[in-house]
């Protein structure tokens, strides 16, 4: 049965000249400094997200890939910062904190949505960028679509002011909650934390120090009710939290990096694997970007129009 949690069809940037971010660097504890040459480290990580694209249509996921040859983007391979879209015909667009990124958000991907889907409005919060107010997408954001709430981390990339505003916006309520790194560094994007699917939730609760929030946000993942998978904060650095639920053509999939898949332990995969298909996704180089597979993917939760459908 299809899941509003679970969207089919998906954007993707590939990158022709993909390094990680230096402006992002002084407040994503899970960014690595890149090594070697440059030329070689972009080849890499175009190859892994042409890969990555490759086992997703083979899952049956309609993924729209758009090139990024610019030289100015380094972060561009995530596009779930700048826009994300909701059921009904909905789609945001989102403030930045850093500068540079800025700047991938493009009029190409949005007049694709317009065409190829049902799009009601854009809401554009992007001139709130100027007022320091920042909210990156489904990064700041985990979104529960069936129980319409709105997860976040504070950090510098989620403002409340502007997450109140979106709830407002797209009927969601919203849990705010302190998160931290092993050494106590806030969490930059939620989405590093948790994943939201269906029938199950991944989190890395421990990391959220106060023990009445973390209880609270424990339970409200529970309804549903959801099989709330606990992470520890090793795995959560290895990116196992940094999951999209899909629906493929058999069945939903769990898009997750081999990476963050190596870290779980037979248990945590007999329970995914209850309620879905896991689908590793070998994107090492990107990774070094301090995202992951849930970075990458942009999930359109908006209905194809008819002649889509035909095609």
């Amino acid at each position: 049965m299809r899941s509003l949690q679970a969207p089919e069809a998906v954007v993707m940037i590939r990158p022709h000249h993909f390094t990680p971010n230096a402006q992002t660097a002084a407040d994503n504890a899970f960014q690595t400094p890149a090594s070697g040459d440059r030329s070689v480290i972009a080849t890499k990580a175009y190859d892994e997200v042409s890969q990555a694209v490759k086992i997703l249509q083979s899952h049956g996921v309609a993924v729209h890939v758009f090139e990024d040859t610019g030289t100015d983007t380094p972060d561009s391979v995530f596009p779930n910062n700048w826009f994300s879209t909701h059921a009904g015909g909905h789609v945001a667009l989102h403030a930045m904190y850093s500068k540079n990124r800025r700047a991938e958000r493009r009029a190409d991907v949005v007049e694709m949505l317009k065409q190829r889907f049902r799009v009601q409005d854009v809401i554009d919060y992007s001139g709130l960028e100027q007022d320091g107010l920042f909210l990156e997408g489904t990064g700041a954001m985990v979104l529960d679509h069936l129980e319409r709430v709105a997860y976040a981390a504070r950090s510098n990339r989620t403002s409340e002011i502007l997450l109140e505003r979106f709830c407002t916006h797209f009927n969601y309520e919203p849990v705010v909650f302190d998160a931290v790194t092993i050494d106590g560094a806030p969490i930059y994007h939620t989405n590093v934390l948790m994943c939201i699917a269906t029938d199950f939730a991944l989190i890395g609760s421990s990391m959220i120090p106060d023990a009445t929030r973390r209880a609270d946000v424990v339970s409200r993942l529970a309804d549903g009710p959801r099989d709330v998978i606990e992470l520890t904060p090793v795995q959560i650095g290895e990116f196992a939290g940094n999951a999209i639920e899909l629906q493929g053509r058999d069945g939903r999939i769990l898009a997750i990096s081999s990476r963050a898949v190596a870290s779980l332990t037979p248990d945590q995969i007999q329970r995914i694997e209850r309620h879905t298909k896991i689908v590793a996704l070998d994107i090492p180089t990107i990774e070094l970007a301090g995202g992951s597979v849930r970075c990458t993917i942009a999930g359109l939760h908006l209905s194809a129009r008819p002649e889509e459908i035909a095609a």
